[in-house]
């Protein structure tokens, strides 16, 4: 199955984004791949972090919503939406969340970020708890590929990537496929990005596909970029430095049950 990582540099203006985001998706389709993941913030990368709360949307109903349903509707494509401010209980907070649209437009699953990103090096500042409230589950699911094969997909989002344990739980529950759509910082992505999605492949015998934000921003911010695709050995398949792009690769059901087979260490697990 093919697969597809979108890197995006988005700015503060939605709709801009959004029609970046249509022609990227284009691009995947027109490759041939049946699964688009969409970066973190794909829809903006504000000003300040309290515009989150300007473009919140209710599950089921908003403009990226709508979007999303449409362009998977449209072409025939597997959608993740990176993420987008979800509404919640808390007025000042809103969910960092992740969607899943099947190619018919149906909302097929969420997953609300679980944990949220804190740094501090006296130059840059960083605290997502101030407008962001933490999701609490892991989150599944299954897609079924154009040749009929089911591939079972994890969920997480970028700071994510730092917490083993949600990318055990997943591989405990079959996931093949792991996403990991972000907005890492140019400092942090540097120093681990690639380093760390290898392990998560690697200790988990799953793919890795990571979209992510790559540029210098409207706001000032620059991110690290390098979306890629790992495969379950921890070799980097497919990767874009920096810019908007689309990265493509293949997943082969083969290749990942030889490798489980070869090494079964997922049934050595003992903790």
């Amino acid at each position: 199955m093919k697969v597809a990582a979108l890197q995006m540099v988005s700015g503060v203006q939605q709709q801009t984004n959004l029609d970046q985001a249509r022609h990227l998706l284009e691009q995947a389709a027109l490759a041939g791949a049946e699964l688009a993941v969409l970066p973190e913030y794909f829809g903006a990368m504000g000003l300040r972090d309290e515009d989150k709360l300007q473009l919140r949307e209710t599950m089921g109903d908003g403009p990226v919503q709508r979007f999303l349903s449409r362009a998977a509707r449209e072409l025939g494509l597997w959608i993740v939406g990176g993420t987008l401010p979800l509404a919640g209980d808390d007025p000042r907070r809103v969910y960092n969340s992740s969607l899943v649209f099947a190619p018919d437009g149906a909302c097929v699953a969420r997953y609300d970020k679980i944990h949220l990103f804190r740094f501090d090096n006296g130059q840059e500042r960083f605290d997502e708890a101030r407008v962001i409230a933490p999701g609490r589950d892991s989150v599944r699911f299954a897609l079924t590929a154009r040749d009929g094969r089911v591939w079972h997909v994890g969920l997480s989002v970028c700071y994510d990537l730092r917490f083993p344990e949600l990318y055990r739980d997943h591989a405990r529950s079959g996931a093949e496929l792991l996403l990991v759509p972000s907005a890492f910082t140019w400092t942090t992505g540097r120093a681990h990005w690639e380093l760390l999605l290898r392990a998560r492949a690697v200790e988990n015998l799953a793919y890795v596909l990571a979209p992510a934000q790559g540029g210098t921003h409207e706001n000032g911010r620059r991110t690290w970029g390098h979306s890629m695709l790992v495969d379950p050995w921890g070799q980097v398949l497919a990767q874009r430095a920096e810019g908007a792009g689309v990265v493509l690769g293949e997943l082969d059901a083969d290749t990942l049950r030889h490798l489980r087979g070869q090494l079964p260490a997922l049934s050595h697990r003992v903790l």
